[in-house]
């Protein structure tokens, strides 16, 4: 398995989790947050999805884009469906990048590093969020949560 295709599905672990993770929340903790300031459950849901596309889309084009405002939503499916979506779109950019787009460096601000660290930060960017995410699950109820990887198949 070549680096590209090896960082791709170690994302693709994390990532296939929080689809499954947002299946078991309902509609009426879709605003549900722990605290004041804190991102509503939604909200979190949408950083996580839209922050690795972020980071795959600056290492594809050797630059950061400008931010982009967070779509509104008014239900977990609509949330779901943002996540899938932004899943294929990160899966397809992922999908196009070589060794030399994870050799070269890619500035952010005043920070240098190259594309295989940001991949690597964003990967670790969404393993934060995603824990996160299942302390808000236990926090509105859920019982069923499903293991924080994908797992290998069994024999």
């Amino acid at each position: 398995m070549d680096r590209v295709e090896t960082l791709l599905q170690q994302w693709l672990r994390h990532r296939n989790v929080l689809h499954d993770l947002l299946e078991e929340i309902d509609d009426k903790h879709v605003q549900y947050k722990p605290w004041e300031n804190a991102f509503s459950l939604g909200s979190l849901a949408i950083h996580i999805a839209s922050s690795s596309d972020f980071f795959v889309q600056a290492v594809k084009d050797g630059e950061f884009p400008s931010g982009s405002e967070p779509p509104s939503f008014e239900t977990m499916e609509e949330i779901r469906n943002f996540v899938r979506e932004c899943t294929q779109k990160t899966r397809s950019n992922f999908e196009a990048l070589t060794d030399r787009h994870l050799d070269q460096t890619v500035p952010w601000g005043s920070n240098r590093a190259t594309g295989e660290f940001w991949l690597h930060a964003m990967r670790d960017h969404e393993i934060h969020h995603k824990g996160q995410l299942f302390l808000y699950a236990r926090m509105v109820g859920v019982e069923k949560l499903p293991f924080f990887t994908a797992q290998p198949p069994k024999k």
